[in-house]
């Protein structure tokens, strides 16, 4: 899998632990090992001008994902095409402002977007509530399980 970051933010961003996510996700939805994502930092003016282009909507936003191939994780059983998912571009300074009235870090607010703005690649929406359930269910789940695998692997070699 094949994850290009561009950091264009102005923004200090800890890209490599984003792309540690993407891998994680994409692994776990057996996204085809082939497949392409690019992940880009930007700073408000330039996610103001993508909110007002693709989405008619004034004002930056957080994070806004641009699908490709249209790939999709495959069913059980089924084979994972290959191509390229798309592009994820994430808004570091309205999310490190999400991230303080949130009450958390500006890595967690990342990571949540990362994960939601992949799922949308991925063909998973929110705009009806059963879609929303599913999607941010899922969404929790990716986020749930990588942090554990992070701790678990931090933990490795501790003595009690």
């Amino acid at each position: 899998m094949s994850v290009e970051m561009t950091n264009e933010s102005g923004f200090e961003v800890p890209l490599e632990g984003l792309q540690d996510l993407v891998l994680f996700v994409l692994a776990q939805l057996r996204v085809h090992k082939d497949a392409e994502v690019a992940l880009i930092a930007v700073d408000e003016t330039a996610m103001a001008q993508l909110h007002q282009q693709w989405m008619d909507e004034p004002g930056p936003t957080d994070v806004l994902s641009f699908p490709m191939d249209e790939l999709r994780p495959p069913k059980p059983g089924d084979e994972s095409p290959t191509g390229i998912l798309g592009d994820i571009v994430l808004c570091p300074s309205v999310a490190d402002a999400q991230a303080k009235t949130a009450g958390h870090s500006l890595m967690a607010e990342l990571e949540l977007l990362t994960v939601h703005g992949l799922l949308h690649l991925l063909g998973f929406d929110h705009a009806e509530p059963d879609e929303e359930r599913e999607m941010f269910g899922l969404q929790n789940s990716l986020l749930q399980q990588f942090r554990d695998q992070g701790s678990a692997s931090l933990n490795e070699g501790v003595v009690a």
